[in-house]
């Protein structure tokens, strides 16, 4: 019998080659895995790039009082209000643990930050602890407006460094005094960028107004003119205590604090202003304490009641909630500032309060 091998050759062939098909199939998910992996990369990367070519915050400032400069927009800040309460004592406002003085702040405080160490180390009176916070440079000043702070004010550096008019900074004060704020006697500074006023019923030496008409001004020129930086001065607290009426000064206090309610909702109300704007509540001194001279009658000495003051502030790029004690003081305030607006203080001795930047 004769044997045919061709058939079974071909046989052979056929399960040789779908042998090496199979085994060059199991590899194929892995090759695929493999290539796979690079994509998923590609597409998340490009957005966070490991080392940028141009950071845009260094991590270390050289100097810490010194903003970015201007036209750097490092904050979400793009106004300031600042509100100083005239001669609180902190043992009647925030070291009042009640709270029942300053009941609407405490109502905001889980969206703000407090300073619970925050001082008034320069003389404790109002014109000069007025002109700490708006040049950031402590002096002794003539205590009834008839002398102008050396330095220029931040309204004036505000103005300068980005060449607003004169109505995007305003300073609006129950005291008429407070009106040369607004200046300074250095040469390449005096009569220059000068702010708008409105202090007293009509300007210097003209007297006092009510808080409440002050405030309603303080709210039209917000309304008008929008500006991106207000001082605004509450007098009642310091009148009524120098007048040794401590009913009538505690319920300046919560009148006051009914005040910075009410310019907080106006804030919130203005699609200009909200969720742009930082507020800033502060006193330019204290009173004496009850075994001090003549009690909360009066202030100008180194008393921790004349020192210690509060800060409460509520803005975009402050943290919430939160109360810390670092030692900071009233010439910080306008370096911290100047850093949320993009300009330099110039001669601000004051630091940038980095605590409160989230």
């Amino acid at each position: 019998m004769k044997l045919n091998f061709r058939p079974l050759a071909i046989l052979t062939v056929v399960l040789l080659w779908t042998l090496s098909a199979c085994q060059k199939d199991k590899e194929l998910p892995d090759v695929n895995k493999t290539a796979d992996k690079p994509l998923v990369v590609e597409t998340t990367e490009p957005t966070k790039p490991t080392t940028p070519t141009t950071p845009t915050t260094p991590t270390t400032p050289t100097t810490p009082t010194t903003p970015s400069g201007p036209g750097v927009d490092c904050c979400r800040t793009k106004n300031v209000i600042i509100v100083i309460v005239d001669g609180a004592r902190y043992s009647e406002t925030w070291g009042d643990y009640s709270r029942e003085n300053v009941a609407n702040q405490y109502k905001l405080y889980p969206e703000a930050v407090l300073l619970g160490n925050f001082k008034n180390n320069g003389v404790t009176n109002t014109e000069p602890g007025h002109a700490a916070i708006t040049t950031g440079v402590y002096e002794e000043l003539d205590n009834f407006g008839q002398q102008t702070p050396t330095y220029p004010s931040l309204f004036q550096q505000f103005l300068k460094s980005t060449g607003l008019p004169a109505e995007k900074a305003w300073l609006i004060a129950s005291k008429d005094k407070l009106e040369v704020l607004g200046n300074a006697t250095k040469d390449e500074w005096a009569g220059k960028y000068l702010p708008r006023t409105d202090c007293g019923p009509s300007g210097i030496y003209s007297g006092h107004r009510s808080d409440r008409m002050t405030v309603g001004k303080a709210k039209f020129v917000m309304d008008q003119y929008h500006p991106n930086l207000m001082l605004i001065n509450l007098k009642d607290p310091d009148s009524y205590g120098h007048s040794n009426l401590w009913d009538s000064y505690i319920q300046a206090l919560k009148n006051s604090d009914a005040h910075i309610k009410d310019i907080y909702d106006h804030i919130q109300d203005d699609p200009i202003y909200k969720d742009q704007t930082t507020l800033i509540v502060t006193n330019d001194h204290g009173r004496h304490l009850d075994h001090i001279a003549n009690g909360f009658i009066d202030h100008g000495d180194g008393c921790e009641g004349c020192r210690h003051i509060q800060f409460f502030a509520i803005g975009p790029d402050f943290k919430k909630g939160l109360g810390f004690q670092t030692p900071y003081e009233q010439i910080d305030i306008a370096p911290t500032i100047a850093r949320m607006l993009g300009f330099k203080m110039d001669y601000s001795k004051g630091r940038v309060m980095n605590d409160l930047f989230k």
